[in-house]
This record gives C-alpha cells, sequence and structure tokens, in this order.
C-alpha cells in the first residue's frame, strides 16, 4: 500500500484575519479583540453550532480553522489536520494563574486547568 502524504489546504488565522491557502478569507479591519473577531468569523461561516460560544479561543481557532481547511474537502475521510501555534495553551495559562492569584477568591477552576495540560 502505497500512501502519498500533502497538504490540500491550510488555514492561518492571525491579527484579525483568515487566510486560506494563502488567499485572505476574512478581515476585521476594526481592532477587535480575539471574542469579537472569532464571533464574526462565525457568523461569517453561517455556522450552527452553540457550544463554540462556550469554548475557550484555543478551541475556538482549531474549530475555526478547521471548517475552513475541510469545508471544500471533498476527503475528508482521507484527511488529518495538524494545528500549530506560537504559545501553545499561554491564553488558557494566564487565566489559570489569575485565579489562584486571587486570595479572597481561591479556587481554581477545573475546566480551566484542564486547558494547561498542553504547557505540562
Amino acid at each position: 500500500m502505497n500512501l502519498e502524504y500533502y497538504i490540500s489546504s491550510y488555514c492561518h488565522i492571525r491579527n484579525n484575519e483568515v487566510s486560506v491557502n494563502g488567499a485572505s478569507f476574512f478581515k476585521d479591519e476594526k481592532n477587535a479583540t480575539f471574542s469579537d473577531f472569532s464571533k464574526k468569523t462565525y457568523k461569517e461561516l453561517n455556522l450552527s453550532y452553540s457550544k463554540f460560544f462556550k469554548m475557550d479561543n484555543l478551541s475556538k481557532l482549531a474549530f475555526l480553522a478547521a471548517e475552513f481547511v475541510l469545508k471544500d474537502n471533498n476527503q475528508k475521510e482521507n484527511s488529518a489536520i495538524i494545528l500549530t501555534n506560537r504559545a501553545s495553551s499561554l491564553d488558557t495559562d494566564r487565566k489559570h494563574q489569575e485565579s489562584i492569584q486571587d486570595k479572597d477568591s481561591f479556587y481554581p477552576s477545573p475546566a480551566v486547568f484542564v486547558y494547561t495540560l498542553p504547557n505540562i
């Protein structure tokens, strides 16, 4: 069995812009927060997955990138997705650190902690 591996599609999400295969697909000209940008991008894709809004930022990035890459892919069953970033789970690590530094309401959330695991 001879398998060929190649990149058929790729997506970059950075600086409030989504590019697919090098072409800009969606850009928010405003200096929006990631939360606002991800919501606009989600709506641009016309998706219906309400759990998206409960995801942490890293999960939202992965979800959106997968949607863009797989949107026109006719061979989904023979596909793999590789996700990379520069900061691992730094966004979630910071939220976890904030929760353990607050001496008045010290109770680190297990739901936040689980997303710090890529750095452990």
